[in-house]
């Protein structure tokens, strides 16, 4: 009876997934779902009939290939090509963002996975029953959720979890500096980036709003802070903003902000974390990101609207932009272009080594997540 147990309990364990674990990272809080909901939700992520029209998927914002966000645009695009507020953020690592989206407005992945389907410019879905009505009538997913939620059929709840839970898996640390960091590896940080992290840690101030710790790092202090971008876009105050245009292969130009104005619809209203707060005081203020894997994840900011992590240097060199709700953090800083040559390469130091077997993985047949 023992070993019957014993088994039972083997068994149980194997049919879960947990991501392998990531030099620099916490440990997952979130329990292990199962390999078919990790596989269920995969096959949500990149389905397109999940939309009103048939065209869009989350995985169309959140390119795999790309970081699992849109390199290409400063702000993703919806059903039937509209233009949304913001930028994709990317998905690697969100299972450790306690409040989603830019603003803050979701608690928790499986509540975040529905608004995208029901916002009427990103999918375009009218009502959650609409989603769950087309999933019914799909061959290819007859007994699916059948077999990941113990015999249930698809409902708001299963398909959120089934979401998060494959969201869960796109974990990625042990980059250069992880190794250097916490696994005492003295030859995996150039001398450069070994620079630019006391650039990071020092004289930019980076590490007050991009945390590191002891024993992990996310990069985050998971709060909000008005750097004066958004502000600024509520004003109709240029910002410094250019897109590398490719004409025919090999030849490229750049395309500037206030030449594509001419041509484009007005900028949405956007006010930061007040739209869920309410509070004056957090008007235009916006989640601090990651920077694990920012070499991957251009263009930068809420909006899309600093194209390289050189420009980004370059805006907090001269400490953002000057508004009266702008956060006491955002100073000009000093930083010779040594130091800043040195903390481009610290930045670039964040990727982890498995964002392309994750990208891989997001396309295959079949989502089967490797053993470390």
């Amino acid at each position: 009876m023992k070993r019957l147990l014993l088994a039972c309990a083997l068994a149980a364990l194997a049919a879960c997934q947990r991501p392998a674990p990531q030099l620099g990272l916490p440990p997952m809080a979130m329990a292990p779902a199962s390999a078919a909901q990790v596989d269920l939700g995969r096959k949500l992520f990149m389905d397109r009939r999940l939309s009103r029209n048939n065209t869009m998927s989350c995985a169309m914002c959140h390119v795999p290939d790309q970081g699992f966000t849109a390199t290409e645009l400063g702000t993703a695009l919806g059903v039937e090509g509209r233009t949304l507020r913001r930028n994709a953020p990317t998905l690697l690592n969100v299972a450790y963002v306690g409040q989603l989206f830019h603003d803050g407005r979701a608690a928790t992945l499986e509540k975040q996975a529905w608004g995208p389907l029901l916002n009427p410019i990103e999918m375009g879905n009218p009502t959650v029953a609409d989603v769950i009505g087309k999933i019914r009538t799909m061959p290819d997913y007859a007994g699916k959720f059948e077999a990941a939620f113990g015999g249930a059929g698809p409902d708001e709840q299963s398909v959120g979890v089934a979401l998060a839970s494959y969201q869960r898996t796109l974990v990625s640390g042990n980059s250069p500096f992880d190794r250097w960091r916490y696994g005492h590896d003295k030859a995996a940080l150039s001398d450069a980036a070994q620079a630019g992290f006391a650039v990071f840690a020092g004289k930019g101030h980076c590490i007050a709003c991009h945390t590191v710790g002891e024993q992990h790092a996310l990069f985050s202090d998971a709060r909000f802070h008005n750097t004066g971008i958004g502000w600024a876009r509520s004003k109709g105050e240029a910002v410094l903003r250019r897109y590398r245009v490719q004409l025919a292969p090999g030849v490229f130009t750049e395309v500037q902000e206030q030449d594509l104005a001419t041509v484009s619809e007005p900028l949405q209203l956007d006010d930061g974390r007040f739209e869920v707060t309410h509070n004056a005081a957090e008007r235009w203020a916006y989640r601090t990101p990651t920077l694990r894997n920012v070499a991957l994840t251009g263009p930068y900011m809420h909006d899309g609207s600093l194209a390289t992590l050189e420009d980004v240097i370059e805006y907090y060199q001269h400490g953002g932009i000057d508004n009266p709700g702008k956060d006491k953090l955002m100073q000009p800083l000093q930083l010779t272009e040594v130091d800043k040559r040195n903390l481009l390469a610290f930045l670039r130091s964040l990727t982890g080594d498995n964002v392309a077997r994750l990208a891989s993985m997001a396309r295959a047949e079949r989502f089967d997540y490797p053993n470390p």
